[in-house]
């Protein structure tokens, strides 16, 4: 008993360090005070496991960094958007994306018209560069030289920039 009462009076003594560090961690107040929270519980429920001959105060901050890992992983996992359209036109999309927007989609619908608007010989290698084929892939697939497609991505980036120009805020 005499040393689950000086477990918890170290644990007690370290809770302004604690803090401290998971405001450093977090750089968020109430973060921080949700980290020390989990931290102080886990360290409790883990009491058996810390050795009296190992360093306490790197024992609990070592809990805290690895609660505030998998807590940041969790988020990171949670905020991931998995795009499930045929073909993944939302994948590199922000979720603020003006396409949700009947202003968006008329903007998308304008600007395909004025892309569908362009001779074959610069819709197609434009088409195919927005869709992710490298020079090399598109100048292979067109029986064209890589300088040729670069080319014509080009001006017909600069033609739709041209035609875009009133869109521009």
């Amino acid at each position: 008993m005499a040393s689950n009462n000086s477990f918890r009076t170290n644990l007690l003594n370290l809770q302004a360090n604690l803090m401290s560090f998971a405001y450093q961690l977090t750089s968020d107040r109430e973060q921080a005070a949700d980290l020390l929270q989990d931290t102080t519980l886990k360290a409790l429920d883990n009491e058996e496991k810390f050795t009296s001959d190992s360093n306490f105060k790197g024992w609990v901050m070592t809990i805290m960094r690895n609660i505030f890992i998998n807590n940041y992983r969790r988020n990171v996992r949670q905020a991931t958007i998995v795009d499930t359209t045929d073909d993944l036109y939302h994948i590199n999309t922000s979720q603020e994306s003006a396409l949700e927007t009947p202003e968006g989609s008329l903007s998308v619908k304008e600007i395909t018209a004025l892309i569908n608007e362009f001779s074959d010989e610069f819709r197609i290698p434009f088409n195919m560069h927005v869709a992710g084929y490298k020079y090399s892939e598109i100048a292979e697939e067109l029986d064209l030289p890589v300088g040729t497609v670069k080319s014509r991505i080009f001006f017909a980036r600069k033609r739709l920039r041209e035609q875009l120009a009133d869109f521009a805020y």
